[in-house]
């Protein structure tokens, strides 16, 4: 199957801290190509179960036939934010030893001009993960307001010259309604007066309209509040971000359950009054020089771990001497 051919991005690093238990029961959330399920499935016993889900109906299709005769390992097809449900179904909420999510598009999808979501390549203007559902993103740019435009790529894609752009995207559209990937580009390139040194111009816009049309931020934000319930005391989440608006959420989420809420000190409490769920485990870590050499798109890559807090321990966390 080369066409799934895909380096992925801090394999060892990423498993190495979530595999806790070789007969526990772990979710990856993004199947993407299988690499880290394939090493997660190496770590695990026969008692061991791997749940993976992905909405790339492609991806699934992958995992159907090269796992077809592993007990240990199903997989289906939903966004991660319907990882509760997935989980609740089997009776498992609470007893998931380790949860992996590798955020974005994977490389397959990049170098698959028929997804829409490179910029380099000519394809259908696309760029849903699940091609099966939602608005293409041909559709939201042909009838998105100047002004959502604006928004979007500066919320998603933290672009300086969004409104500049978003006004040449109405002046070209008025002329012909966008349907290619370099149509989109060639505008967006000749309209960014300023580029960014190693990055194509269009770079930030297709980044924002892909996160927007797939609602990744908010996807993220509901799995990583769900994680909570669906780990086993114990049990730990690792996510890897590739730009800093999705790290940004994970560092944040990580930080204010570790820490709790701020109470005065010299209040007697009880029990677990400040809220702490999860516990960092170590710091974040990056793609190695050997990693992003062989792999530049390992570059942006960031993977953070955390563990959930055992009742007992979460509950002298927050006791006051």
């Amino acid at each position: 199957m080369s066409d799934f051919d895909h380096a992925t991005v801090l394999l060892h690093e990423a498993v190495d801290a979530l595999v806790v238990a070789g007969d526990g029961i772990y979710v990856d959330g993004t199947y993407g190509r299988g690499g880290h399920s394939a090493l997660l499935l190496s770590r695990l016993s026969a008692k061991g179960r791997l749940v993976a889900l992905d909405r790339d109906p492609a991806a699934v299709a992958h995992a159907r036939v090269r796992y077809a005769d592993n007990p240990c390992f199903e997989i289906e097809q939903c966004n991660f934010s319907n990882m509760r449900r997935v989980i609740t179904e089997r009776n498992l909420l609470g007893k998931v030893s380790g949860i992996l999510l590798d955020i974005g598009v994977s490389s397959p999808q990049l170098d698959d001009a028929g997804r829409g979501f490179s910029f380099m390549q000519d394809g259908p203007l696309d760029m849903r993960m699940n091609p099966e559902a939602g608005i293409s993103a041909a559709e939201w740019i042909n009838g998105a307001s100047v002004e959502e435009m604006t928004a979007v790529f500066r919320e998603y894609g933290e672009e300086r010259y969004a409104k500049r752009i978003a006004g040449a995207i109405e002046k070209s559209r008025s002329e012909a309604p966008f349907t290619r990937t370099l149509q989109l580009a060639e505008v967006v390139t000749a309209a960014n007066p300023a580029w960014e040194k190693h990055k194509h111009p269009a770079t930030r816009v297709f980044q924002a309209i892909r996160i927007f049309i797939n609602d990744e931020l908010g996807e993220l934000k509901k799995a990583l509040i769900d994680a909570l319930d669906i780990l086993e005391e114990g049990g730990r989440i690792a996510v890897i971000a590739f730009h800093s608006l999705e790290d940004r959420i994970v560092k944040q989420f990580f930080r204010e359950q570790s820490r709790g809420r701020e109470l005065p000190r010299h209040i007697p409490v009880m029990g677990d009054p400040e809220g702490r769920t999860l516990k960092l485990i170590g710091k974040a870590i990056k793609a190695s020089d050997q990693e992003i050499e062989k792999n530049p798109r390992s570059r942006s890559a960031v993977l953070r771990v955390a563990a959930k807090l055992y009742a007992e321990k979460a509950a002298q966390s927050g006791a006051v001497a």
